[in-house]
């Protein structure tokens, strides 16, 4: 069986790790440590952790003002909360500002599960996506988690990380490049192109598994970083390919897949589709039924590639 690792313990082991090269690190968290996992940090780093209790609003704010002094501030809670709760300070004090804060999101997506959709965060990146000089991260994996925080520390401004709740196998490798702005490619191919990030690597791989038994060549690329993004690697693909598919764990609305869009839009002849939750709200439920009833498996990833395809 292939290693596995939660992305919430792989971020809260990354801030410890980052927190051992810089004492300027210090992580705020909203009474969820246990559940973010930045708890880890904690427990090695007691004095550099803020609890502020259910009030992410006052913690963003908190954060800021800790940026300014010569911290860097790693603020997490639930993903909802954080993004949307928290969205005013987000934006008029730490965007606005251009605040060196850094937003460790957890729960996100889908994936949460039973908590149901008013816990399931599935519009945060394109809450992110609107504030201007945001970086954003979507970690397929554990590795990824890892270097995402460390590029985190090493840009000067606003970075939105995704944290996935699930435990994740590994889809790259440690010594893969992960650059800000620069997106990874999983798989080569010639009939389609699979554009993807975070859980949705796992499907990406397996739709293109499904599609190579039945003769369609299906690159995967991961965009493991939404903003900013990418568009030479997608327009590459998508001018080579003729065929574009997106997959994500998020309102189609405003995320990867309208990124790719708006990338594309005038620019490439291609087919193109979006495989993602279509202006819905989640629901209760185990994360794999969800993934099936919301049409983000495998099998509905290559089904959409064999339409565009012509199959």
């Amino acid at each position: 069986m292939a290693e596995m690792k939660s992305l919430r313990i792989a971020y809260g082991e990354a801030l410890v790790q980052a927190g051992k090269l810089d004492d300027r690190i210090v992580v705020l968290d909203a009474d969820v440590s246990s559940a973010t996992m930045t708890n880890i940090f904690k427990k090695a780093y007691p004095d550099r952790h803020y609890n502020f209790g259910i009030a992410e609003a006052n913690m963003v704010c908190a954060a800021t003002g800790m940026a300014q002094s010569g911290l860097i501030p790693f603020v997490s809670t639930f993903a909802l909360f954080g993004a949307a709760r928290a969205f005013e300070p987000l934006r008029n004090s730490v965007a606005y500002m251009g605040a060196n804060v850094k937003l460790g999101l957890s729960h996100s997506g889908l994936s949460v599960g039973e908590d149901g959709g008013s816990h399931q965060a599935v519009e945060d990146i394109a809450l992110m996506r609107l504030l201007p000089g945001m970086t954003i991260f979507v970690p397929c994996d554990a590795f990824e988690m890892e270097k995402a925080v460390k590029a985190a520390v090493e840009i000067d401004g606003p970075v939105y990380i995704r944290v996935a709740r699930p435990v994740t196998e590994y889809f790259t490798a440690k010594d893969d490049p992960f650059v800000p702005g620069k997106a990874n490619i999983l798989r080569d191919g010639k009939d389609a192109a699979i554009f993807a990030a975070g859980l949705m690597i796992e499907q990406a791989l397996a739709a293109a598994k499904i599609l190579e038994g039945e003769g369609i060549s299906a690159a995967v690329v991961n965009f493991h970083t939404i903003k900013p993004f990418d568009q030479d690697t997608a327009l590459e693909f998508a001018n080579r390919c003729g065929v574009v598919v997106t997959a994500e764990e998020h309102s189609i609305i405003g995320g990867l897949g309208s990124a790719v869009a708006q990338a594309l839009m005038g620019k490439a002849n291609c087919k193109f589709d979006m495989v993602g939750i279509r202006d819905s709200y989640g629901k209760s439920g185990d994360p794999a039924l969800l993934f099936k009833e919301y049409g983000l498996t495998a099998e509905d990833i290559a089904g959409k590639v064999r339409d565009k395809v012509g199959i």
